[in-house]
């Protein structure tokens, strides 16, 4: 038995794995360890060595409202890099890419184009939003928001409850606007509970204090 998804695409049940359900041209590297009831849709591709914990869902296809801003091309695959581990119940979407070693916490929520760079660790219940770059070693902490066009440097720190913001207008924009993420330079540290608001830039190994409300560029 299969199943068809909205999209076209089709999931059918494997056995390597208790409810696993695995799309079209699925690529598993060796010794890859499924938990229960994964969903991997159509493409994905998944290193060798990586760990995908039960009921995470792999190359999910986005869905947009209509007037979402985000572009609507189709993505490419989601493609996991060698020893990835994706833990319970974490979103990733087609048109991610994560490199290898990377963690992605319980829950966690990783959108398309969003780039993750090597032994970076994404805390449980956090959301990567579409378009992000997250450099290697990065550390974010549980919940925290990175939204669209963000950029953070290797080696950044971010605490549980941060937020970074992309749109002064809170939606009242015309299609020319340009929404601005924040950048978060190499080794910055942001601290828990910090707002960055739309389009600053923390510099190399600046420091923001925990519940701050950052509104213009810190520097180094």
């Amino acid at each position: 038995m299969s199943w068809t998804r909205r999209a076209g695409s089709s999931v059918q049940p494997s056995d390597r794995a208790p409810g696993l359900l695995l799309g079209e041209d699925v690529k598993i590297g060796e010794g890859v360890r499924f938990g229960a009831y994964v969903v991997v849709h159509a493409g994905t591709v998944i290193g060798d060595g990586c760990d995908v914990q039960d009921g995470a869902i792999l190359g999910k296809p986005p869905k947009l409202a209509r007037h979402s801003s985000a572009p609507r091309e189709q993505p490419r695959p989601l493609a996991l890099g060698a020893g990835t581990v994706v833990c319970a119940r974490a979103i990733v979407f087609a048109g991610a890419e994560v490199c290898e070693g990377a963690i992605l916490g319980d829950q966690c929520y990783v959108r398309e184009r969003a780039q993750i760079g090597a032994r970076t660790v994404i805390g449980r219940g956090s959301a990567v939003d579409n378009d992000v770059v997250v450099g290697a070693r990065v550390r974010v902490q549980t919940d925290v928001y990175l939204t669209a066009f963000s950029v953070l440097e290797d080696d950044v720190f971010v605490g549980p409850g941060a937020c970074t913001t992309n749109d002064d207008t809170m939606s009242r924009h015309g299609p020319e606007y340009a929404l601005r993420g924040a950048t978060l330079r190499r080794a910055c540290r942001v601290g828990g509970g910090a707002v960055l608001c739309p389009g600053v830039e923390v510099g190399e190994e600046a420091f923001v204090g925990a519940g701050a409300v950052v509104t213009r560029d810190v520097p180094a």
